[in-house]
């Protein structure tokens, strides 16, 4: 079936997110070094912690909406009038949730007097929920929109990193930038908006009317989500008391995130599409895209997985200084996770969600959180940010293995070994490979390089060995077109 007229183009906006992450990478690696040695262990600690506790107001402000508001956007795209319609309903439900958390937050402030300042800079962040309307442009497939605002603002965070975070005295003005800058860019998509919507008389809004009861059963589920992706950093400072323990895996987790988002761009992309096929019942190309999206996110998952761990001894020392040593066991535990999330990452987005699973797939959310809180009250106290890291792995593996199961029909374990086999035992190899080159070698930059080159040669060189069907499909491709422009 040929793509509709005026149907905005996969590989295109595929591109444009995918280019962002791969700049938003550098960003980040850049900034986190520098941040982690400006800063140290204390300030990076502060951060993680305090970022930790805004993070769950945050979550009840924005009660749903991305997820839902993207979906609902998806499936009514071709009407400008419902799209108007549903926007401001989403958004003025927002607004709302915004308040009353913003309001909680004061009463948070007032008895939390330890990092009274610090939470005070944080409500920018908490405000700038109501003004997040990405979710919007996701909807629409308008990536370009979006990832040119991230562009705009990772470029002024950086530049406002180095001309005014000098010393450890500046976490609270870093803050401030980061929070700030995040503001002013949400702030311009809503610049762009009467490109793309109607006006709309406010008497013809219920934006509680049905939204209100969706929203809900998008939020459980992302509330059961904080508890291993926020809690952690919690309660890690509230049991061991130690701001360094929570600087520690705020970096490893940044390292982590961001392979994590540069695994997940296509995801972000095909979710919407998703939702479109779907509301038109075409589970065959539905079908076809997830067992795509699993070849590309295997190929590279897993050797970030092992290439992560062949470098980290020799890359944590000269990145983030010699007070973050304890970073290179973390990584060494948290490798895995966007091998095991991209599981559970595509069958959510790409088929439970759009299928309007939503609920049923937050069961396995709350179990895999209920197993991650459990496991930090068990292994924090003794192993402190390492215990933190093995919860998350295991909370994380759980809810993909529950994942597969509720996704009979669209993939099943036989089909997810077949398509990682051929790349987890190049991987190996692969590993094998960086850490006898890097034995006893000096920590730096050169040879962290030479380390993931001469990686990248050898996992590649033993995919082509082994007959991986992905990459050589892709080779095909790239001749095909060369010939093409030669012709």
């Amino acid at each position: 079936m040929e793509r509709e007229e005026n149907t905005p183009s996969i590989k295109k906006n595929y591109l444009f997110n995918t280019l962002y992450q791969v700049i938003s990478i550098v960003f980040t690696l850049f900034s986190a070094s520098y941040v982690a040695k400006v800063l140290g262990p204390e300030g990076t600690g502060v951060l993680g912690f305090t970022n930790s506790i805004v993070a769950y107001f945050a979550i009840f402000a924005a009660l749903g909406k991305v997820s839902y508001g993207q979906r609902e956007i998806a499936m009514h795209r071709g009407n400008t009038k419902d799209t108007t319609r549903l926007f401001w309903e989403i958004e003025l439900l927002s607004v709302c949730s915004t308040i009353v958390a913003l309001l909680a937050w004061i009463v948070w402030i007032i008895v939390s007097p330890q990092y009274t300042i610090y939470y005070i800079v944080l409500s920018i962040g908490l405000i700038t929920v109501s003004f997040d309307i990405t979710w919007f442009y996701s909807g629409l497939e308008k990536f370009d929109r979006i990832v040119l605002m991230n562009f705009m603002v990772r470029v002024i965070d950086i530049i406002a990193l180095i001309l005014f975070i000098k010393s450890n005295n500046d976490t609270l003005l870093y803050m401030g930038i980061i929070n700030g800058v995040g503001l002013l860019g949400h702030i311009y998509m809503w610049m762009c908006l009467p490109r793309f919507i109607f006006d709309v008389k406010l008497k013809e809004l219920h934006p509680f009317r049905g939204h209100l009861k969706q929203t809900l059963a998008y939020f459980i589920p992302t509330v059961a989500t904080s508890i291993y992706t926020v809690l952690d950093k919690t309660m890690i400072g509230g049991i061991t008391s130690s701001l360094s323990e929570n600087g520690y895996y705020e970096q490893a987790t940044k390292l982590i995130n961001a392979m994590k988002a540069l695994l997940f761009s296509l995801n972000t992309v095909l979710t919407t599409r998703q939702s479109f096929l779907f509301s038109g019942g075409r589970l065959s190309e539905i079908k076809e895209k997830i067992n795509m999206s699993f070849e590309y996110m295997f190929l590279l998952s897993i050797p970030f997985m092992f290439g992560m761990m062949g470098i980290a001894s020799n890359f944590v020392p000269w990145f983030f200084g010699g007070e973050y040593n304890a970073v290179v066991i973390l990584l060494y535990l948290m490798s895995p996770l966007p091998f095991i999330i991209c599981i559970s990452n595509v069958l959510g987005s790409q088929y439970l969600t759009p299928s309007g699973q939503r609920v049923r797939s937050s069961k396995a959310i709350i179990i895999g959180s209920i197993v991650n809180l459990l496991l930090n009250i068990v292994l924090i106290p003794r192993y402190k940010a390492s215990g933190a890291a093995v919860a998350s792995c295991v909370a994380e593996s759980v809810i993909s293995i529950i994942y597969v199961y509720m996704s009979k029909g669209y993939t099943s374990w036989l089909r997810l070994g077949k398509i990682a086999y051929k790349k987890i035992i190049a991987a190996i190899c692969m590993l094998i490979v960086i850490v006898a080159f890097g034995r006893g070698k000096p920590a730096s930059a050169i040879t962290t390089l030479l380390q993931v080159i001469l990686g990248m040669v050898t996992y590649l060189g033993g995919l082509l060995l082994l007959g991986d069907r992905f990459v050589l499909t892709a080779i095909k491709m790239m001749k095909g077109i060369v010939r093409s422009k030669d012709g």
